[in-house]
């Protein structure tokens, strides 16, 4: 059972895509194999799992990452709904440091986005009733959780919609400042 991996625009950062083996009951995939994963040299030590419920289509979640030395790889997929899933690479060092990327996650596509430990992560969600699953390899830290504003024009992100809901924490992110997330390691 093969997994196909699809290279992001942002260096270390993959887009998981399931393969289906169906039959007359309907199909299986596999979404997730620690081998695999580690063949490729991709952060495999999970620690916890959450889920996002969104109510309202053109809800906004982001951008958030942990400092280190909390900071985490996610396998984000949407099991409900559909989202626009977007990240940037805040690696200083990194060739594609300050760039952003995003891909559909839905239900039916059943794709992970895999986020490397020293992106920002975040998401809008195009449908009513979307529903997201984080796989993360390094357990939540209250005191490590920061962010950078959705809008901030040093990324330059182009949302495919205006934000109907968002929260003031992530609404109010301050301008994007470099050594704010310097000594962060991909």
């Amino acid at each position: 059972m093969n997994m196909q991996f699809t290279a992001s625009k942002l260096d270390g950062a993959w887009i998981i895509d399931v393969q289906r083996f169906d039959d007359e009951r309907g199909f299986f995939a596999r979404t997730w194999c620690k081998k695999t994963l580690a063949e490729r040299g991709l952060d495999t030590g999970a620690e916890q799992m959450g889920i996002a419920f969104n109510t309202h289509k053109h809800t906004l979640r982001g951008m958030h990452y942990q400092a280190d030395p909390h900071a985490e790889t996610k396998f984000v997929r949407c099991t409900q709904g559909v989202i626009w899933d977007c990240i940037i690479d805040l690696r200083p060092g990194s060739p594609t440091f300050r760039q952003w990327d995003a891909v559909e996650l839905s239900a039916l596509n059943r794709r992970t986005f895999y986020v490397p430990k020293g992106f920002a992560h975040g998401y809008l969600t195009l449908t009513e009733n979307a529903e997201v699953t984080y796989l993360m390899t390094t357990a939540y830290e209250p005191g490590a959780g920061r962010g950078v504003r959705w809008d901030d024009p040093a990324f330059g992100i182009d949302w495919p919609a205006k934000p109907a809901v968002i929260n003031d924490r992530d609404a109010t992110y301050g301008d994007f400042r470099p050594n704010r997330v310097a000594g962060q390691r991909g």
